[in-house]
């Protein structure tokens, strides 16, 4: 057998790499939902914190996420009083921002991540992570700007 047959890729990459995407989010959601948030939940309120107050619009291209997805997955961290909305520069603006709330909540989360990181590394092993990481890395630098729109 060469090293070309042996390294070929077998069976679908998108539903390997969902299967793999499926079961670390639910190692991380197992362990975050100890803080009451989801990982989409801490997610969104860490880019929050972070970028606010930002524009609905920036804060959505900043996730990679659509306005409509943005606004469903907005409505539970309002409702919670973790996050708000308030006026812009002007009058059809709008603002998103974390409430004192919800930046304690945050931080509250953000232990359960990271236990549920140390968790990881310690499954899989730190420096098989630090290699998977890597090639996410390098794999999505390769595809970035790179998409063509061709037929699998």
């Amino acid at each position: 057998m060469t090293n070309a047959t042996a390294a070929a890729p077998k069976g679908c990459t998108n539903f390997k790499l969902r299967q793999l995407t499926r079961r670390v989010s639910q190692h991380y959601d197992r362990i975050v939902a100890a803080s009451g948030l989801k990982t989409t939940q801490y997610s969104l309120l860490s880019q929050i914190e972070h970028l606010g107050p930002v524009r609905p619009s920036d804060l959505a291209a900043a996730m990679a996420m659509d306005a409509s997805t943005l606004t469903r997955n907005l409505q539970p961290l309002v409702a919670h009083g973790w996050a708000e909305i308030g006026p812009g520069a002007d009058g059809r603006s709008r603002l998103v921002a974390a409430t004192a709330r919800g930046r304690a909540k945050r931080i509250e989360a953000q232990r359960e991540w990271k236990r549920a990181q140390l968790a990881l590394n310690e499954r899989l092993g730190s420096a098989r992570v630090a290699e998977l990481h890597a090639l996410l890395d390098d794999c999505l630098a390769t595809l970035s700007g790179t998409e063509e729109n061709t037929d699998a």
